[in-house]
């Protein structure tokens, strides 16, 4: 009687041995099927809103690299005058009295925050 009953115990044994192993290796099977493949993407291709891929200025250069171009350039020289701005507004803040507060003080923080304004758009799109 025992002998059976070992004999039953190992086929027991031997089926959840099994399926522990289909449960291991199953849920790594479907995960790999819905992972995306690693393809290559080119790291200095970023697509500007508006413009198509394709578009070839007659000079041979693409529209995209020029805009770009564009915008780096004005970015360069409106960081050059908020740098003008700031110092000029640190000199007349220095000038001024603790008590004493210049409208043109006012003017000059207005035109900073709209020139990083346009930095900030520039640079999102």
């Amino acid at each position: 009687m025992f002998k059976g009953y070992d004999s039953e115990v190992s086929g027991f044994t031997d089926y959840f041995s099994v399926r522990r192993r289909w449960f291991r290796v199953v849920p790594l099977a479907v995960l790999a099927r819905f992972l995306p493949a690693q393809t290559p993407h080119p790291q200095d291709e970023m697509p500007v809103p508006g413009v198509r891929e394709d578009v070839t200025l007659p000079n041979g250069k693409k529209q995209r690299d020029e805009i770009l171009k564009l915008d780096y350039d004005e970015n360069l020289k409106d960081a050059r005058n908020l740098m003008d701005l700031a110092k000029s507004f640190e000199l007349e803040l220095e000038k001024s009295d603790r008590f004493v507060l210049s409208l043109g003080l006012l003017k000059k923080l207005d035109d900073m925050d709209k020139i990083t304004k346009r930095i900030r758009n520039r640079m999102r799109h």
